[in-house]
């Protein structure tokens, strides 16, 4: 079913006839409200096919550009007229007004060609930021366009803007490092992060004394008034320890173990949706505080933008389960990644994969909620990949789930349900 129409034309006219197969991103403005498609097209003389939003379409170019029809799995017709510019491509979109069958709306859209996959193996790429994102958008201009199988080294800066120099690069609020796009990643397929590398590239982080108001009782809120009070924390990244830069009596040797991990993980929210504060969750991930999301473990998101657009921020040198100070131990870092995307599987909510453990994060207004989200979404991973009945899937969850609470701070709080892959391992995946 096309879920919006918009074109994406192909050649500029007088080029000759193209033999390959191009992809191009869409960007059409329906009433001020921009949304995005691919669109996939090959050429034979004067013709052209191909398929936009996994609906067929036929075509012709002509002295102008391009004329083509679009015909969705309800048999409506979508007609786009489209010329060509130095930058692209602009046109016009004609379909069906959804509320009046018998009447028709026009819209305006522009193109870019995609970039066509660099030959020979999976390549790295050494990615250096200069700005940052305070906002999970499909808007944002992608940074870099990778592949699966490619890795990115790049960096983040901590929750209040500063990096790694002890520099104000940008707004306070977890900036995030990207867009990144993925290529061939569309709507419904499910984008594989591997964290290949997180380590700290500065020597202190900052948090609060503070007790987030969820995890206090009544007569606990009532004494915390004083509380709230910036705290420093010293890292030595050569012994991977943090201990408070100016101890009080009772925590003069405190000293703990790092386990870097990124805050802010996400790829861009679906059609319709505006652009979502890097300090919320959702289904796309974002701001999770989940403390498994560490080198060695691979993430797992819906795609439900062309590309995925990927954003990864909000580095914590340290966090408890619930992140009860509000902060972890805020900090920069070095990170190392490689994609890949799974076509046509979509996750209900964000997936995580350890060595030894399979995870899934719940997210929602309440802990009730986000409970029901984790619990479901274990049982649509066990139903997916293990081929389990929902019989079989209470039957493990009864002896082997395990909760945790990783995130009381945010607007959204999360509940993750883990299963241990020795339960699992004897299981035939079907």
């Amino acid at each position: 079913m096309l879920r919006y129409a918009m074109l994406f034309i192909f050649l500029f006219p007088g080029l000759g006839v193209a033999a390959d197969e191009e992809h191009w991103l869409v960007q059409l403005d329906r009433w001020g409200n921009r949304s995005y498609q691919s669109l996939t097209l090959t050429t034979q003389g004067t013709n052209i096919s191909g398929k936009l939003d996994g609906d067929n379409f036929v075509g012709k170019r002509n002295a102008k550009g391009m004329v083509l029809t679009v015909t969705d799995a309800d048999k409506a017709s979508y007609t786009y007229t489209a010329t060509s510019s130095a930058n692209g491509m602009q046109g016009t979109a004609d379909f069906p007004d959804t509320n009046n069958p018998k009447a028709r709306a026009s819209h305006t859209f522009t193109a870019r060609r995609l970039p066509d996959r660099p030959a020979g193996p999976a390549r790295q790429y050494d990615f250096q930021p200069t700005d940052y994102s305070n906002e999970f958008s499909p808007h944002r201009s992608p940074v870099l366009t990778i592949w699966p199988g490619d890795t990115v080294k790049t960096k983040t800066i901590d929750s209040g803007g500063v990096d790694e120099h002890g520099v104000t690069k940008a707004l306070y609020g977890n900036p995030q490092t990207g867009p990144f796009f993925i290529s061939t990643a569309e709507p419904g397929d499910t984008l594989v992060i591997h964290l290949k590398r997180l380590r700290l590239n500065r020597d202190y982080a900052d948090s609060l004394d503070s007790i987030v108001g969820r995890a206090m009782g009544p007569a606990l809120a009532a004494k915390a008034e004083s509380l709230g009070k910036p705290i420093r924390w010293k890292l030595n990244r050569e012994r991977g320890l943090a201990s408070p830069e100016k101890p009080s009596e009772g925590l003069r040797n405190l000293s703990l173990p790092v386990r870097p991990m990124l805050g802010g993980l996400a790829v861009a929210p679906g059609n319709g949706s505006p652009p979502v504060s890097t300090g919320d969750t959702g289904r796309f991930g974002g701001n999770m505080d989940f403390n498994e999301v560490i080198e060695g473990n691979t993430v797992y998101l819906t795609v439900q933008q062309p590309g995925a657009l990927l954003y990864l921020g909000d580095a914590h040198a340290l966090q408890g389960d619930g992140e009860t100070s509000q902060y972890g131990l805020e900090t920069s870092m070095d990170v190392e990644f490689t994609v890949d995307v799974i076509k046509g599987k979509s996750v209900n909510a964000p997936r995580v994969e350890s060595p030894t453990q399979i995870m899934v994060l719940g997210q929602a207004g309440s802990l009730d909620d986000a409970l029901r989200a984790a619990t479901t979404g274990m049982v649509q991973w066990l139903q997916q990949d293990y081929g389990l009945s929902l019989s079989e899937c209470a039957q493990i969850l009864g002896s082997a789930i395990r909760f945790s609470v990783p995130n009381l701070a945010g607007r959204s709080v999360g509940v993750a349900a883990k299963l241990d892959k020795t339960v699992l391992v004897n299981l035939l995946r079907r």
